[in-house]
């Protein structure tokens, strides 16, 4: 079974930095493009940032030059730097693993998180 465990949210004031982990476990996840997803109140889920199998990364127009993504195959983790964050970064962040990163609703994933996330809360 597939698991993911999302940490490093927090409390930030707006410009601040935040460095998001997700560890991975149940799968193959080498083999495995990783995503971040967030979901904010009354919202619908939004993709954020992928990191390919092979370390190709792609970004929401949102994340584009805020935040970056990597990823550790060793430890089954990818890393998502948040940095220059705004309020309307405000959401519940958490990981999906497929085998590309060409999909926008988490649902059509192979593997998702059934966790809680972790929670980003930007505010002065």
């Amino acid at each position: 079974e597939a698991q993911f465990v999302e940490s490093g949210g927090g409390l930030v004031q707006p410009g601040g930095s935040l460095k998001l982990s997700c560890t991975a476990s149940g799968f193959s996840f080498d083999d495995y493009a990783i995503g971040w997803f967030r979901q904010a109140p009354g919202k619908e889920s939004e993709g954020v940032a992928c990191i390919s199998s092979r370390g190709g990364a792609l970004y929401s127009d949102s994340a584009k030059g805020r935040f970056t993504i990597a990823r550790d195959n060793a430890k089954s983790t990818v890393y998502l730097q948040m940095n220059s964050l705004k309020p309307e970064d405000t959401a519940v962040y958490f990981c999906t693993a497929n085998s590309d990163c060409y999909y926008t609703d988490p649902e059509d994933a192979k593997y998702r998180s059934s966790g809680q996330g972790t929670q980003v809360t930007v505010s002065s």
